[in-house]
């Protein structure tokens, strides 16, 4: 191989459309990594150390650099550990970009496309590049240069024609799958970064489209971007444009130089690929053990005395000797030469933490464009808006058609106070919808988080801004409106205000704490099973379906956390104070005897004091939930 280099790296690693470029380089110094793996059950549930990788090594120069490998292979893991979007914990080894420890918010800098796709459905795409020039591009930046920012990329990317399409959702159809994922790489092309990073890039395209992906990440390559991917199993068109191949297998590498000499490399030691065969299928099947992809070179002294029953079955003893056997070869030591010359000269180097995130812009700019994108995203989806509001008032006119004008008589004291606890229940199980909020959106918060487009407080002031507020607030008016007059209760508005406001209160508190048991959940079913048996208890303390001051006194406690009783209580003490239900088969003659009876207090604090406590009740699952999205595990 040729010894003549340039900057320091031999030309012969380097692709001919590429060596007089410029660029970064990212180079990795003996990376290994490690999870920590449970097993058994309960009592006996053992810990047990997973080496993912094993002392990896290798340079990534402008161009495109795929990392190619089966399944459980590592190379997604690899990709995030040189994106710095792994957890450090059971990392170690060091990073270099352009011989230079890599930046503390690196994360944040660089750009990452992520394998699912994680741009607005709602919005257009314009709107969507919008969105990541405003909170990417520092605010100095002029809304007139930003949207010329955003203009050239749509033009680059060859999306002029469908720019002001929306990408799309589960109910309205919108762009093409190349179309997005061409989105998707144009969020993170808003900062120019040098370096990009794309985790399956071709994943849920078909050939054609995947075939078109790679020749734009190809042009960009050319104008000297250091691209890095991880692929599964390209055809030959896209394998052919690789710059660099990093081929692992068990965690091991197994050949880490330019793409076009693979074939050369493997011949070398043995294995011949077919006449008319995909590469980077042959490179599967021989870590794969398949036999009939294999052929052994009886001339080579260190594979004369191997089998061909050898490499039929793919093990993790096939990964070391393939492993072993690049190490002792001419690419492996031209790259470990040209590593130890660049970490000489740094004194300093990456260690495995917790890397920084850094933001662009203010939190009031933070909180101004997440909230309007949520708004849009509100509008462009109203399905669920609209069924609430369409169920709010189909409940409402069947409520207030059974309660139908309520009598002063002990029917009519019976009624008002089974109304009042469908009321206050539905206003809880209504709450439940509320799950989604922080779940649906789990994988765009997380990417948009670690990139730096905003802080975890201005996502989620946002979302309840766009969920609690107008999702929560109009029903219960539509509710009470419609009920309260139907059932003819007491003719003032005072009473119809703090009606309003208690059904306002419960809803606020149900959807607080819907969304401090969601939060960080990935499967929406188990929080909504959780949530309903939660509620199911709440509901047997509410005060209907018990006498509160007949309960056992190590039980009674549990009343104190039902949100169902503080909104039933300031319910009753609101229609039933005043009222007069006398007659001869009843042992009460007025609504205040009754609420004394059932050991509520009818005076003025105790109305307002389950106003305070659902209030308080509210700002605590708040907070749970805000702290549980701010310490959520962001990293893979």
């Amino acid at each position: 191989m040729s010894e003549s280099s340039t900057n320091g790296i031999p030309s012969s690693t380097l692709s001919p459309d590429l060596e007089n470029q410029g660029g970064s380089t990212l180079t990795f110094h003996n990376i290994s990594y490690s999870v920590k793996v449970k097993s058994g059950f309960l009592c006996c549930r053992k810990t047990a150390s997973k080496e993912v990788l094993r002392d990896l090594n290798g340079i990534m120069r402008p161009g495109l650099n795929a990392i190619l490998g089966p399944t459980g292979s590592g190379k997604s893991s690899l990709l995030d550990i040189l994106a710095a979007r792994k957890d450090p914990h059971g990392l170690s080894g060091d990073i270099l970009i352009n011989g230079a420890p890599q930046p503390a918010n690196f994360k944040c800098t660089s750009g990452y496309v992520v394998q699912d796709d994680v741009v607005m459905g709602t919005l257009t795409i314009r709107e969507n590049l919008q969105f990541s020039a405003a909170l990417r591009l520092p605010n100095s930046v002029k809304e007139q240069d930003r949207n010329e920012r955003v203009n050239q990329i749509i033009k680059e990317l060859g999306l002029s024609k469908v720019a002001d399409s929306k990408v799309g959702t589960q109910f309205t159809r919108g762009v093409s799958g190349g179309e997005r994922k061409r989105t998707n790489i144009g969020m993170e092309l808003i900062t120019d970064p040098t370096i990009l990073f794309l985790d399956e890039p071709t994943t849920g395209l078909d050939a054609s489209t995947a075939n078109a992906v790679l020749l734009l990440l190809k042009r960009m390559a050319k104008q000297g971007k250091t691209i890095i991917f991880s692929i599964h199993q390209p055809r030959y068109s896209i394998f052919r444009l690789f710059d660099s191949l990093t081929l692992l297998a068990a965690g091991r590498m197994l050949y880490h130089g330019p793409a076009q000499q693979t074939i050369t490399y493997f011949q070398s030691i043995g294995y011949e690929c077919e006449p008319y065969n995909n590469p980077a299928d042959f490179f599967l099947d021989i870590i794969n053990g398949d036999s009939t992809a294999v052929t052994v070179n009886k001339t080579d002294e260190d594979n004369s005395a191997e089998s061909v029953e050898e490499h039929i079955e793919y093990n993790t003893t096939l990964a070391e000797k393939l492993a072993e056997k690049y190490c002792n070869s001419t690419y492996y030591q031209e790259t470990k030469s040209i590593l130890e010359n660049i970490s000489l000269g740094n004194t300093k180097k990456t260690k495995a933490f917790f890397r920084q995130i850094t933001y662009t812009n203010s939190f009031c700019h933070q909180l101004k464009w997440v909230s309007r994108r949520t708004f849009k995203n509100l509008v462009g989806n109203p399905q669920a808006s609209i069924a609430q509001v369409v169920v709010t008032v189909f409940l409402g006119l069947v409520v207030g058609t059974i309660f139908f004008g309520l009598k002063n008589d002990t029917t009519g004291l019976q009624n008002r106070v089974g109304a009042m606890f469908f009321l206050t229940t539905n206003q809880c199980f209504s709450s439940i919808s509320a799950i989604e909020l922080f779940v649906v959106e789990k994988k765009i918060f997380i990417h948009e988080y670690i990139s730096g487009y905003y802080g975890t407080a201005a996502y989620f002031i946002s979302k309840l801004m766009a969920d609690l507020i107008p999702i929560r607030t109009l029903p219960s008016i539509i509710f009470t409106c419609i009920t309260y007059f139907m059932l003819g209760l007491k003719p003032t508005a005072e009473a119809f205000f703090i009606m309003l406001f208690t059904l306002t209160m419960v809803s606020y508190t149900a959807t607080s704490m819907a969304l401090a048991i969601a939060t960080g959940h990935d499967v929406v079913a188990v929080a909504n099973l959780f949530m309903t048996i939660t509620f199911v208890f709440m509901i047997i303390f509410s005060g209907l379906l018990v006498n509160l001051t007949s309960i056992m006194s190590w039980l009674s406690w549990l009343k104190y956390f039902s949100i169902p009783r503080y909104g039933m209580t300031a319910l009753q003490i609101n229609e039933l104070s005043g009222l007069n239900f006398c007659t001869n088969n009843t042992g009460w003659c007025t609504g205040d005897q009754y609420l004394k009876s059932q050991g509520i207090d009818v005076s003025t604090w105790g109305l307002w004091q389950n106003h305070v406590a659902l209030a308080c009740m509210t700002v605590i699952f708040l907070a749970i939930s805000y702290l549980k999205l701010r310490f959520m595990k962001k990293f893979s």
